[in-house]
Formats: C-alpha cells, structure tokens, sequence
C-alpha cells in the first residue's frame, strides 16, 4: 500500500502501527520518527517562518475569514506518487490541509485514493482513530496491541494519582493572544492529578485573557504553544515572562507541546507521564525527558 500522510500525529501513528515503509509522502511540518524526514513533502506553508505570535494569530484569522487554508498541498507530486490511501484531518483549520481541498483533489486523481478522515477530541477518540487506522492499512492487530499499552499506561498514572490533592493548573497554547487548551488536554491534566482551571475537555482551545487567568489563581502554569518544541516554547515563555510572573503560579514549566499535547497521537501519553510528575513527582519520580523549567525573577 503507499500511503500520504497529511498530519504529523497520522505519521506518527502510522510508523507505530509499523506501517512506516508505507508512507511514501508527508506534510513539511512532520518531523517524527526521524525516518520520516527524507521523505517527500507535499504541504507548504502559506503564512512562512518566523513571525511572531500575534501576527501569525492575525494571519490565520484573515486567511480562515476567507475560507482560506494556512496550508497549500502540492496536487502535481501527489498525482505522481499516485497514494492508494491519504491521511488527513478535520479537526483543526489551522493544523493541515484543509479536508475539502483534500477531497476535492482526490477526485480529480485516477485512480481515486481512498481518503481516511480523522477528527478526534478526546483521549477515547485518539485511541478510537489509531484503531481506525489500523483497521485502513490492515494492522489490526498492531492496533489492538498499540490501544492496549497506551491505555496501560495511561491507568498505571491514574491509579499512582489515586487520592491526591488536585493541584490548579491553567495550560497556556498560545501566548499572543491568550489561548487555553481545549480537546484532550484538561483530560490529561485531570489524570495527572491536576484541575484544569480554564480548559473543558473535548471542548476546542479558547482565547482568554491575561486577567482571566491570573483571576483564576493557578498553582502551576503549563506553558504549550500549540506546535513548538521545547526549546521555542522557552524562548515564547522568555518573552511573556512578566505576565506569566504576574500570575502569582508557584511553577511555570515549559512543554514539549509537538511531541506531548498539539499532537493527538501515540505520543500523548508522554505527556501525560510528564504532567504527572510535573504536578506530583513524590508520586511519580522518574522525570521524563525534555523537563523544563522557567525560572521567573
């Protein structure tokens, strides 16, 4: 079979359900496994690099009020490498291709590619699509197997958590403007032993502001810009860190938000394991990697 895959999380997927030999193209923002990266791109970015966040949250709003995709797919190398099946997504505007254009490009191909739509919003959900694409590349098994250790561990944090004094966090997923996280994230947060303050499970992300959250009164901030690695996210959080100051947080941590949170896929439960020991490490001691802190004067 020769698989597009047109969301980071599909290849993610795709490359823990063993299919990776498969995947014969991806979007230019996939960058996980590392065997992904000397495939052939077939997304381009219209807004372009290195804008702040407040100019790239107007971009996407002026593009969005057009009925504009953020992303353009390049339709000549995907007739070329002729896909019997293409991964996209309907849950987010701003995070890929547009599933209509999508679509509408998929017609026009001969022959047509089957088309495997995801659009998950909670934790269920995100296991529900990894079986759904197993069950579109024929690994069901490897599904089943994959659904199985991810729930595992997901119980293995919750029964560790059992008991603890909630403490209040407010998770940050963009910065200029404010953003909360929505969808899977105030879950993640609650099994790890956290009250998300602002965040309502499978609910989208929404825009707050700075008042609304230091009224709020968080013990931890949870600092995720939706799409950056740690390191960016460090750099954003630098640059807002009298605002983060004042809002009174006993912690302000940085996450890897790619790998851990904007991504709904295997990888979420490394989130998880590192919410948890970032809210309760007497309960889970063992950090995992990329821990960050932001250390405010």
């Amino acid at each position: 079979m020769r698989i597009v895959s047109l969301v980071p999380s599909a290849t993610e997927t795709l490359f823990a359900l063993g299919a990776g030999d498969d995947v014969v193209a991806v979007t230019h923002e996939c960058d996980y496994p590392s065997a992904v990266l000397n495939l052939p791109k077939v997304t381009r970015d219209v807004i372009g690099p290195g804008l702040p966040p407040d100019e790239i949250d107007r971009a996407v709003k002026e593009l969005t009020a057009e009925g504009r995709s953020i992303y353009e797919l390049d339709e000549e190398e995907l007739r070329r490498l002729q896909p019997d099946l293409i991964v996209t997504q309907a849950l987010c505007s701003v995070c890929a291709v547009s599933v209509d254009d999508v679509r509408a490009i998929a017609e026009r191909m001969d022959p047509v590619p089957e088309i495997v739509s995801l659009d998950p919003h909670t934790i269920g959900e995100v296991l529900g699509d990894v079986r759904t694409l197993a069950q579109a590349i024929g690994t069901k098994d490897a599904g089943v197997d994959l659904v199985q250790q991810a729930a595992a561990r997901i119980d293995r944090v919750r029964v560790a958590m059992g008991g603890v004094d909630r403490v209040r966090v407010a998770a940050i997923e963009w910065l200029d403007p404010v953003f909360v996280g929505g969808h899977w994230v105030p879950q993640l947060i609650d099994y790890a032993g956290g009250e998300d303050l602002l965040g309502l499970p499978g609910e989208p992300s929404e825009e707050r502001s700075w008042d609304e959250l230091k009224a709020a009164r968080p013990e931890v901030v949870v600092v995720m810009p939706c799409g950056y690695d740690v390191e960016r996210g460090f750099e954003e959080a630098q640059y807002y860190g009298d605002e983060l100051e004042e809002l009174g947080a006993r912690k302000v941590v940085i996450a890897d938000a790619s790998a851990w949170f904007s991504r709904p896929g295997p990888r979420l439960v490394d989130g998880l394991e590192w919410l948890a020991h970032v809210l309760h490490p007497d309960r889970m001691p063992e950090p995992p990697a990329g821990v960050r802190e932001l250390v405010l004067a």
